[in-house]
């Protein structure tokens, strides 16, 4: 098999992973003479700053020991299989580079003989292109749950972020759905990078010059819909995590259906908007000032599929609406629907000069449409039959955009599409 046709199987195959963002990588590293993580080339990824990222996003195996229902590359699996070696991989990223086709390398693999072996593999590609070609663009390794702290120590100092897969949202999914992985395992990998990541800081901090250490952080992923689990649980464990772990990102991958799935597994995929909601949920929690309980109750533990949470809170808690927009705290002014936090803050600036009106809003970008419901102005002020009206949930999603599916617009790699 020549590296073209494994590029086409391993390129599919971790279409499945969502954690790539490369959020939090700015600089160019030291002494780095090739690549960089700062511009612009073809666009598959936004970072939360507003750059634009393209990642070469490959498996260097979909051979696996371990038989987790919802995976495609299961041992028992029927599909496919190739392997990459360290210098093939190396060499792609490099030529993907050199191209401008890419900024930067996302790495994952299936688990071949053990978890040490497999994640020995993966590090011997960071290492190699850091320390013999020089490579300074953006790496991030799939830490391998069970692995020596030792390979963990080394990926950290090659790559720019770690992560470490939860997998699914709770133990009891684990063991039924991937009993060779524990929660337990999968957790301390991810205590001892974020031990790691605090101690760089703190040796900075101290004015030691200590190398930098995934200095984009670690994040995680989670299925969601192979099991019945609800969202009420499933932004449970992510709260945990990122109190636990200080994660930079939980990512939330809406199950699809596998050939010859178990029949365990549901026989559809879910909504992807429920995914979609998920990271709305999750935003609120991170910057927002929302918790859980907010959100979703044990009496309503899915988040509405028709609207978002924020949406959602605000039509559940009128009594806290209308917001003055020169009065308000930021805490409430965050609450508003259509308010995001970069416009909290300029308006927060803007009002220290002047009463702000509609029109500053609208300058300001404020989703005016759905968000004059909620909040008043020196020449605004709605009326009260219409925020308390029932119509006012159909009138605010009567435009509401439809949701592509799951790999809808995503062309095969093994069809050979690009």
């Amino acid at each position: 098999m020549d590296v073209r046709q494994k590029l086409a199987i391993l390129a599919d195959a971790a279409k499945y992973d969502a954690s790539c963002a490369s959020s939090g990588s700015r600089t160019k590293r030291e002494g780095a003479t090739l690549g960089s993580t700062e511009g612009m080339g073809i666009c598959h990824s936004y970072t939360p700053d507003g750059r634009c990222v393209s990642l070469l996003k490959i498996l260097f195996t979909n051979y696996c020991i371990y038989d987790c229902k919802f995976c495609v590359n299961r041992v028992t699996s029927d599909v496919p299989r190739a392997r990459f070696t360290v210098a093939e991989v190396v060499k792609l990223t490099l030529e993907f580079y050199r191209r401008n086709y890419i900024e930067g390398l996302f790495l994952s693999s299936g688990i071949i003989q053990t978890p040490d072996y497999t994640m020995e593999q993966l590090v011997a590609v960071a290492r190699s292109l850091r320390t013999e070609h020089r490579y300074g663009g953006y790496i991030h390794l799939k830490t391998i749950p069970g692995c020596s702290d030792k390979l963990l120590a080394e990926a950290g100092l090659h790559a720019d972020r770690l992560s470490v897969n939860i997998e699914l949202p709770t133990a009891v999914d684990l063991a039924a759905l991937a009993p060779e992985k524990e929660r337990p395992v999968i957790e301390s990998s991810m205590v001892e990078i974020h031990g790691r990541i605090d101690e760089q800081r703190a040796d900075r901090k101290a004015g030691f010059r200590a190398p930098a250490f995934a200095p984009a952080g670690q994040s995680t992923q989670m299925i969601v819909g192979a099991t019945p689990t609800p969202d009420r649980q499933i932004l449970t464990t992510a709260s945990e995590l990122y109190d636990a772990h200080r994660l930079r990102r939980v990512y939330y991958s809406a199950f699809s259906p596998i050939p010859h799935g178990d029949g365990r597994l549901p026989p559809d995929r879910p909504p992807l908007v429920r995914e979609h909601r998920l990271y709305q949920a999750d935003w609120l929690l991170r910057f927002y000032g929302f918790e859980v309980d907010e959100l979703v109750t044990p009496t309503l533990p899915n988040l509405d599929l028709e609207i978002d949470p924020k949406l959602a809170w605000a039509l559940q808690h009128r009594e806290q609406f209308p917001v003055d927009v020169n009065r308000a705290p930021r805490e409430l002014l965050l609450r508003i629907p259509g308010v995001g936090v970069r416009t909290v803050d300029r308006l927060l600036r803007q009002r220290r000069v002047r009463a702000l009106r509609a029109a500053d809003l609208k300058k300001l970008r404020v989703a005016w449409n759905r968000a004059r419901h909620f909040l008043c102005t020196a020449d605004h002020q709605p009326r009260a039959r219409d925020l308390e009206s029932l119509v006012l949930r159909e009138r605010l999603t009567a435009t509401a955009p439809r949701q592509m599916q799951l790999f809808d617009a995503a062309p095969s790699a093994q069809s050979g599409e690009v």
